[in-house]
């Protein structure tokens, strides 16, 4: 093991993750080992940790690596794996940019959800500008799943953002509770892996407020798969249709840490922009991080 780890803070509209450079994949993070990395209080702290690793160098990124130099192997805050995320995408992106990999304009970036584009604006200054994610294909299913909060009910769309959701649509955010736990779906089986629960209230036209719970990691300031899974359900009960229409369709979505604005096109394709930040860099202590390995 080298005698040095290093690591980088950054968030996605307050969805904050620990990064751990590890180009040609040469770490054991295990479950436990992540957990303890995105522990708050014993550990660095994080919604969940983006493993940066060139995609040749991955077993389940190498397939991709034509497309994609790097794989963002994503895992929750709890050690689990997931298959994408939005927010976390824009991060990793950052991160990149930041260590000279890459410069401002556009990106490949492989994840098991498959090769993400990333586009890396400049404001009118030339800083640093936000980022828009290519998020990919919106599925909706007509199985739909019913969430209960404190005995409230509501139906929930079921939409697949490379990862499961389901959105209600509720009349203030409150409704949701303390949201620590998975609220209660059912029937279960629509949801099989779990599922990412977002409940939604209306702020104005073409303009919705959230709050997430997020799969193996529990309510999160954003979530950026959520907020398009929100903006994609929204337009749906709005009567809005972009393959119908042929005319692309935006919403804007606050979250708890800031705000997205998400686009779906006619062919189904769904963009997400927002700001990523780096805020930290530094070392992990080599004799902590032996006594979290498995």
């Amino acid at each position: 093991m080298s005698t040095r780890i290093g690591f980088l803070k950054g968030h996605g509209t307050e969805n904050d993750f620990v990064i751990v450079p590890d180009p040609d994949n040469a770490l054991d993070l295990a479950p436990a080992t992540v957990a303890a990395l995105c522990d708050r209080r014993a550990g660095i702290g994080g919604d969940g940790l983006l493993h940066v690793v060139r995609a040749a160098a991955h077993p389940e990124a190498a397939d991709m690596a034509a497309e994609a130099e790097w794989f963002m192997d994503y895992r929750n805050a709890d050690g689990s794996i997931a298959e994408m995320c939005g927010n976390g995408v824009r991060v990793f992106a950052r991160y990149l940019q930041r260590t000279g990999h890459v410069e401002a304009g556009d990106l490949a970036v492989a994840t098991r959800g498959g090769v993400k584009r990333v586009h890396l604006a400049k404001d009118e200054e030339g800083a640093d500008g936000d980022i828009t994610v290519s998020m990919g294909r919106a599925r909706l299913f007509e199985e739909q799943a019913t969430v209960t909060v404190d005995g409230r009910s509501w139906p929930a769309y079921n939409v697949n953002m490379g990862n499961p959701h389901a959105v209600a649509f509720v009349d203030d955010l409150a409704h949701a509770g303390d949201l620590f736990r998975q609220p209660p779906f059912s029937p279960e089986d629509v949801y099989p892996d779990g599922v990412n629960i977002e409940f939604v209230a209306a702020r104005g036209e073409r303009h919705v407020a959230m709050r997430v719970h997020e799969r193996g990691s529990g309510e999160t300031r954003s979530c950026g798969t959520g907020a398009c899974a929100v903006a994609v359900a929204t337009a749906r009960r709005d009567g809005a249709d972009p393959a119908r229409t042929g005319v692309p369709v935006s919403y804007t979505v606050d979250l708890p840490g800031g705000r997205l604005v998400i686009t779906e096109h006619p062919d189904g394709t769904v963009d997400m922009t927002g700001p990523a930040v780096i805020v930290a860099e530094g070392e992990i202590a080599l004799d902590w991080f032996e006594t979290v390995l498995p």
